[in-house]
């Protein structure tokens, strides 16, 4: 004790301040009346700046706390700092709002202008603005009301939509034979199909509306085989016809499944020999 008390006379007045800080700060900690204290954020920043003023001997005077948790709240301090810092956006200030008013008011006057054009106009008034930003402020026109997506179609109208959708296959005598057919979407259930030489929208209309379950919806491709006047055949009958984008397969991915596990099944397999053979491999597939 007589040998710490002759080493404190020649420490520094700021030494003996700081560790006489620490100390009562901790003290005044313990006695808050809890088991387990939490430290509030003036704490942290006490500790935080006692360590940044006393770095030799902050550690030795620490009893409550270990030195990597005070470390992490200098870090996190530094953090929160630079985040504050960096607060402003970079780059470029934006826009006077008069002169986006007017980049909107120029487009959409004269419909015809393009960005390059604007800019053009606006150089002539002393506004230098960058084609971004005039592609960014320009008109762009009445918003579109909101559709409802494919999928959420297909979800709301299953039970009462068919689809549809036509396959070819040579036979050994190089005839071309067209396998039409329907299918359910609730249940995936194959409704009917057909073999023929020669197909017509009447024919595929009759199918259509086979056994009294005349669907809501008709969904299914471009393909010229079904002949100009099946889309005002299926509304003479009350079947609303719905035509799948361009090159969009998926549109009719459960037609385009059947028709897979068709050829899978069947005639990438056999030798066709004319059309009352295919139907009957076709018939003893659906049956299996």
């Amino acid at each position: 004790m007589l040998l710490r008390a002759l080493l404190d006379c020649c420490r520094s007045r700021q030494d003996l301040a700081l560790e006489n800080l620490a100390l009562r700060h901790q003290l005044e900690v313990l006695l808050r009346g809890k088991p387990k204290p939490r430290l509030r954020n003036r704490d942290r920043i006490l500790w935080v700046w006692i360590r940044w003023l006393w770095p030799e001997r902050w550690t030795r005077q620490l009893r409550i706390l270990q030195p990597e948790t005070v470390i992490g709240w200098r870090r996190r301090g530094w953090r929160l700092y630079w985040i504050w810092r960096s607060r402003s956006r970079l780059g470029r200030p934006r826009l006077n709002p008069e002169v986006r008013e007017l980049i909107a008011r120029m487009s959409r006057n004269n419909r015809l202008w393009g960005t390059e054009r604007i800019r053009g106009e606006l150089l002539k008034l002393a506004i230098v603005v960058s084609n971004r930003s005039i592609r960014r402020y320009r008109w762009r026109g009445p918003k579109r009301e909101r559709r409802q997506s494919w999928g959420t179609f297909l979800r709301n109208q299953i039970k009462g939509i068919r689809a549809a959708d036509l396959f070819v296959v040579q036979t050994i005598g190089f005839q071309t034979l067209y396998v039409f057919f329907f299918i359910r979407h609730e249940r995936r259930e194959l409704i009917q199909f057909n073999v023929t030489a020669s197909p017509t929208g009447g024919l595929q209309v009759i199918e259509a509306t086979a056994w009294g379950r005349q669907p809501q919806y008709l969904i299914r491709d471009r393909d010229n085989s079904y002949g100009a006047d099946f889309g005002s055949k299926l509304a003479s009958v009350g079947i609303e016809d719905i035509k799948t984008p361009y090159r969009a397969p998926l549109a009719n991915s459960v037609a385009e499944r059947v028709v897979r596990s068709f050829r899978q099944e069947c005639p990438d397999h056999v030798i066709v020999l004319n059309e009352r053979h295919l139907v009957a491999l076709l018939t003893e597939f659906v049956r299996f």
